[in-house]
């Protein structure tokens, strides 16, 4: 696809922007900042408690990953868990939103 101003400006008019069609990050990070956040929490917890960006590193991190996802999706759906997690304090949606993010991650780069 050539890439055109949205407003159908040619590129070399005054205030002409090539970016009809391209990604728009700031709708998700915007729209999801508190959700977001609980995801940072929970990376930042884990890069405390182990290493900066250690996980990248486990052994078939993938399936380990989806497997802390469903331990945490367990934790939210049962009625007689706290709805954040004991140890690390982030609210269990939010470390398995962080787990299925590292494990997409694999899944994009192959591993």
């Amino acid at each position: 696809m050539k890439e055109q101003d949205p407003n159908g400006l040619n590129q070399h008019e005054p205030g002409a922007k090539l970016d009809f069609g391209k990604p728009r990050p700031h709708l998700v990070l915007s729209a999801f900042n508190k959700a977001l956040q609980e995801v940072v929490n929970n990376g930042t917890f884990g890069a405390n408690k182990y290493t900066d960006n250690g996980w990248k590193e486990v052994e078939n991190g993938k399936q380990r990953y989806l497997d802390a996802a469903m331990r945490h999706y367990n934790k939210y759906n049962d009625p007689d868990e706290p709805i954040r997690d004991e140890e690390s304090g982030t609210h269990h949606l939010g470390a398995m939103a962080w787990n299925i993010l590292a494990a997409l991650e694999f899944e994009l780069k192959g591993k």
